[in-house]
């Protein structure tokens, strides 16, 4: 891991080099950058796959306190972070609320480093905070840090990280990731900080994405959307609708899936990626 100064505080991130496209990939709320080790793997041979891990509530190192917690001031951290790291014809990838960074970042304009873009079963449209998963997490942030806490402690147990108010309806096979990430939360009151600051901007955040979908007709490159078929959280005619407002949308659907596609099918979507990128530079 690396780790690179920025206006928000220290990002740690994964690059594993090489002089094939750039792939940056994005995770969602509580997650961090291990939400795409698999998918990493099916890809690294031939790409240059770099995975931030976001101030999201599972990252390492406290944001300054001036810091924009908002969705919003997520994705011009990323691209603050393509900006610094001088990447260029960036393929975007963005899965869970890492896909709605990705139509943030569009909609605000600051995607001229992007050559293409893969939103995976992600937040759109009016559905954040996402079902009773995201609404549950949203209201929890109403907490003080030090109560929003002990409200976390709850998963350390298995049985309550995979009941539908957690991830049991996010992955059907990623628990030991589920139970990592919540561990910042538990142990660090910095990081408790961030995520309770993060979660209390979610109704202007939600604002902001439902006015996104406004900019995707604008965006006349490459874009794949990839979206699990049966998922109960971000749902499937999302994935259809985001497809037709892309000029150059298409759309594959997955299978034996839940909302994390890289924890639930990473040898399904790494390779659906490996076709569109290299394609895209043809």
């Amino acid at each position: 891991m690396k780790e690179i100064d920025l206006s928000a505080g220290t990002i740690v991130y994964e690059d594993t080099g090489g002089d094939g496209p750039a792939v940056v990939l994005l995770h969602g709320l509580m997650m961090d950058a291990s939400l795409w080790d698999a998918t990493v793997a099916g890809l690294s041979a031939g790409h240059r796959c770099l995975v931030p891990t976001l101030p999201l509530g599972a990252h390492l190192h406290p944001m300054r306190a001036d810091a924009d917690p908002s969705l919003l001031g997520a994705a011009r951290l990323v691209a603050e972070f393509l900006d610094r790291l001088d990447l260029r014809d960036v393929t975007l990838v963005g899965n869970d609320t890492g896909g709605a960074l990705v139509q943030l970042l569009i909609g605000e304009g600051d995607g001229d480093r992007v050559g293409r873009v893969v939103l995976v079963s992600c937040e759109a449209f009016d559905n954040y905070p996402a079902r009773v998963t995201g609404t549950t997490l949203a209201r929890a942030g109403r907490l003080s840090p030090r109560l929003f806490g002990l409200f976390m402690q709850q998963m350390r147990l298995r049985a309550v990280r995979r009941l539908p108010i957690a991830f049991g309806r996010l992955t059907e096979r990623g628990d030991a990731a589920t139970r990592r990430w919540t561990r910042p939360v538990m142990t660090r009151p910095g990081i408790r900080r961030d995520a309770v600051r993060a979660l209390r901007a979610a109704d202007a955040d939600a604002r902001r994405l439902a006015g996104a979908a406004e900019a995707l007709p604008s965006f006349g490159r490459p874009a794949l959307v990839v979206w699990a078929a049966e998922d109960r959280v971000m749902p499937p005619e999302h994935g259809r609708r985001l497809a037709a407002l892309l000029p150059q949308g298409r759309l594959t659907e997955i299978a034996d899936s839940r909302t994390l596609v890289p924890l639930d099918q990473p040898e399904r979507l790494a390779p659906a990626i490996r076709e569109f990128v290299p394609a895209a530079h043809r």
